[in-house]
């Protein structure tokens, strides 16, 4: 399975995306900040960049897996949908520079600390929405792992 993300607006604290699955329209999409970072930086200058907590993974192409339990969404208290994973949320591996960055819901960037957040981006700075979409997208992506498809995600400007 195939993911991509086409940013299209890069603002000063949030970037605004669309989500496409297979090469088909699937969601919109809002990140942190974008400050050029791109695949195959060093981890020094990845670090000369960011910013943590506001700063969008780097432009490349990366693994998705479906096989690792978040200690934060695995409190179903607190995040009831992330039950419908059992805590196994969409997880983007081997990012230089960042760690533990998932797929997730979310309203605006201060939601994520460079996650990827999916919805409906139908008003300013803002994803709605996005619990309805994260779990008809986290259905393909579920059904696609016990396919044991490779799954991947591709960052690219617009």
């Amino acid at each position: 399975m195939e993911l991509l993300v086409k940013r299209i607006y890069r603002g000063p604290k949030y970037t605004i995306g669309r989500l496409y699955v297979n090469k088909k329209y699937f969601c919109d999409t809002i990140e942190d900040a974008d400050r050029g970072l791109v695949q195959g930086m060093s981890k020094i200058e990845i670090a000369k960049r960011k910013v943590k907590g506001q700063t969008c993974i780097p432009y490349g192409t990366y693994i998705v897996t479906m096989n690792v339990v978040s200690p934060k969404y695995s409190d179903f208290i607190k995040y009831p949908y992330a039950s419908f994973v059992q805590g196994k949320m969409p997880r983007i591996l081997n990012v230089t520079g960042f760690d533990g960055i998932l797929i997730h819901p979310g309203t605006t960037q201060l939601d994520t600390d460079g996650c990827l957040v999916v919805g409906e981006n139908k008003a300013k700075g803002k994803v709605l929405n996005s619990v309805v979409t994260w779990k008809k997208l986290c259905t393909a992506l579920l059904e696609a792992s016990k396919k044991r498809e490779i799954i991947t995600i591709t960052y690219v400007k617009e």
